[in-house]
């Protein structure tokens, strides 16, 4: 008999306790979604992944044909060089100049001032022309780097830590700029994105403790309400809050099914 009473005592405290929450199904979600498009347009050399692969930051995704850059980066860089070489040819001629000016002027004397004044009008013409190389070596330096930096986006690179989820493209494909090529997830950064009825609010704060399930992991964790989304829909009147969570060591994957129990306000 005590058993039975004990027994009846304790459903009763589970029955108080399930009377005070509010059970909602979620689904995880990765806060961490990175959509990988192509920069320029091109044949697609080489790629480097497929579908489930985990890669890591600054891992090779893809690579796309080079020949046009090839040429059109070596041609930037000879005429980074050239420019660099007419400079210092008009320093050294320069330089030249101003030997012979200085020691004309040790002969002052001895010499008709046209002579000083044609040596002054070369150094400045020169010093005018290595103003204008120096400016020449700047702009070919910039555009030998703007063809650096698009040289390196023929190789796709892994923006961060993450799993391959959807992959467009295949050794062989053209691709445009701007097209998805690759999709990857983060599988650490995971929240639950969960939908409630608006008459549900006064009972949902920011910051709140939650129960999170994960069922088919057999996972019970304390989660945080992360956010609440402001987009009621005016069909069906719910509104979205998303709920953070500590994954652990479970194999837990973005589109999982969730349970969140949150506890009703007084």
């Amino acid at each position: 008999m005590r058993k039975l009473l004990l027994g009846l005592f304790f459903l009763f405290l589970f029955q108080q306790a399930v009377a005070n929450q509010i059970s909602l199904t979620g689904t995880v979600i990765s806060n961490g979604q990175k959509m990988i498009g192509a920069r320029y347009m091109g044949y697609v050399k080489k790629v480097f992944v497929k579908l489930g692969d985990y890669v890591k930051r600054e891992d090779d995704l893809y690579e796309m044909e080079s020949a046009e850059f090839d040429i059109m980066k070596s041609q930037a860089d000879v005429a980074l060089e050239q420019s660099k070489v007419v400079v210092e040819f008009w320093r050294k001629r320069l330089e030249v100049i101003q030997r012979r000016k200085e020691k004309m002027e040790k002969k002052k004397s001895m010499l008709p001032m046209t002579d000083i004044e044609d040596l002054d009008t070369m150094a400045e013409n020169t010093q005018a022309m290595l103003d204008s190389a120096q400016v020449m070596v700047e702009e070919m330096a910039i555009k030998a780097k703007q063809l650096a930096t698009v040289y390196n986006y023929l190789k796709m690179k892994a923006p961060s830590d993450g799993v391959i989820v959807q992959k467009n493209i295949k050794v062989g494909d053209m691709v445009m700029p701007g097209m998805l090529t690759i999709m990857m997830v983060d599988m650490e950064d995971l929240e639950i994105d969960v939908s409630i009825s608006e008459g549900m609010m006064k009972h949902v704060h920011v910051g709140d403790t939650v129960k999170v399930e994960i069922p088919s992991v057999e996972y019970h964790v304390d989660g945080k309400i992360k956010a609440i989304i402001p987009d009621a829909n005016p069909m069906t009147h719910k509104i979205k809050i998303r709920v953070s969570f500590d994954k652990g060591t479970k194999n837990i994957f973005p589109g999982m099914y969730a349970k969140v129990m949150i506890k009703k306000a007084s």
